[in-house]
């Protein structure tokens, strides 16, 4: 069959019964910019916009059977990695890659909700830095999920976050994106680290509003790009630039310092939600 020789991004994650964030959001984006997908589901969440009342994880053997057979049928050209729910998931995640180093993997660290509940445990962050990220082409972790990552407070200013970038690159992590969007400031700034290169910024105003999933949208959109041949920095680039044009529809230009922050809504480009 012809579609089946079409580029296909594999999604890895958790559903969002809202449809707002996780797999939904993942589909969404990724057809939107022409690329076909296919899934592997590793929990089943109930949660509305403003909490996660359930999570269900996927046994991790399903989990991985889920993504060979997604992988034999299809043409995977690139995989988007979020929730994992576990450290056995984790850990079966990590040996399906082990087997198709060949697939660049984006991987958002999904660790915790925008409401405040743990999705990752400590030993599950642990086999995220041990096992996985060093498999993954690009991670694309928040101010508060480097922190977590690194096992040290969030930072909010730009050279603790390359300091602590830094520190993760030095975990064998091969590329990160460390997004802005939990930083003040009139500029919301997300910043590529790559060993023995130059950081890369990409830089766009902050916008006064606030969605749901908008981090599964910029890890879908890095991946969707680099399915269809686009080099890393590229991709990055026209990801942060999909995201930005999304969240402009939503609210108007403005300088929207941390104290203007209201609930569980974060305004920037890099708004994270399970």
């Amino acid at each position: 069959m012809a579609l089946r020789r079409e580029p296909h991004v594999l999604v890895v994650g958790g559903s969002d019964s809202s449809g707002g964030a996780g797999i939904a959001r993942d589909i969404e984006t990724i057809s939107s910019i022409g690329v076909r997908t296919c899934l592997a589901v590793t929990a089943l969440t109930v949660q509305t916009h403003d909490a996660v009342m359930e999570i269900h994880p996927s046994q991790p053997d399903l989990v991985a059977d889920q993504m060979r057979a997604a992988l034999q049928a299809n043409e995977v050209t690139a995989i988007k990695i979020g929730m994992l729910a576990t450290v056995e998931i984790v850990v079966a995640v990590a040996g399906v890659l082990r087997e198709n180093p060949q697939v660049p993997t984006v991987l958002d660290p999904v660790l915790a909700s925008t409401s405040g509940r743990a999705l990752l445990d400590a030993r599950a962050i642990a086999a995220m830095k041990r096992d996985l990220m060093p498999l993954c082409r690009l991670v694309t972790p928040n101010l508060i999920e480097l922190g977590l990552l690194v096992g040290t407070e969030p930072v909010a200013d730009e050279n603790g976050a390359l300091r602590q970038g830094q520190e993760l690159l030095a975990a064998e992590a091969q590329a990160l994106l460390i997004k802005g969007g939990h930083a003040s400031g009139p500029r919301s700034t997300d910043i590529l680290l790559r060993r023995d290169q130059e950081p890369v910024r990409f830089d766009t105003p902050r916008l006064a509003t606030s969605m749901r999933g908008t981090g599964c949208m910029l890890a879908s959109a890095i991946a969707a790009y680099m399915a269809n041949a686009s080099s890393l920095e590229d991709s990055v680039r026209k990801g942060k630039l999909f995201v930005f044009e999304k969240l402009q529809k939503n609210g108007s230009v403005v300088d929207c310092p941390a104290s203007e922050r209201n609930g569980d809504s974060l305004c920037g480009c890099s708004l994270e939600v399970v």
